[in-house]
């Protein structure tokens, strides 16, 4: 996203035996970090964007001074307007389905680090 002078996360996972050791959120927050200082592609120092639907992750980042919380959505998007998006870009056509119709709650954060 480096027309929105953001880096962007998309997944984290753990797995089950480490899930609520803090080892997920300690590498996150490790790569968000060596991205922050101009250590990834490009050597660029852009903040990261993350979304999650989780609901400790979304405690630990909007409690933690590291996050701060750039958006809530409670519930899923009109599949509709996915699909006239689609359409009118000329990629195709989604016959009864789309994106954005998952009524679940998620949190968009941006990471801004030791430097808060």
């Amino acid at each position: 996203m480096f027309t929105a002078k953001a880096y962007r996360a998309t997944r984290l996972v753990t797995m089950p035996e480490w899930q609520g050791a803090g080892v997920g959120t300690r590498f996150l927050n490790e790569i968000m970090q060596y991205h922050l200082e101009g250590n990834g592609r490009k050597g660029q120092k852009f903040p990261t964007f993350f979304h999650t639907s989780h609901p400790q992750l979304a405690g630990y980042l909007r409690f933690s001074d590291k996050w701060i919380q750039t958006n809530a959505i409670l519930f899923g998007a009109n599949k509709s307007r996915s699909n006239a998006s689609i359409t009118k870009t000329g990629k195709g056509t989604i016959s009864g389905c789309g994106y954005g119709g998952h009524f679940r709650a998620v949190q968009s954060f941006k990471y801004l680090g030791n430097e808060k």
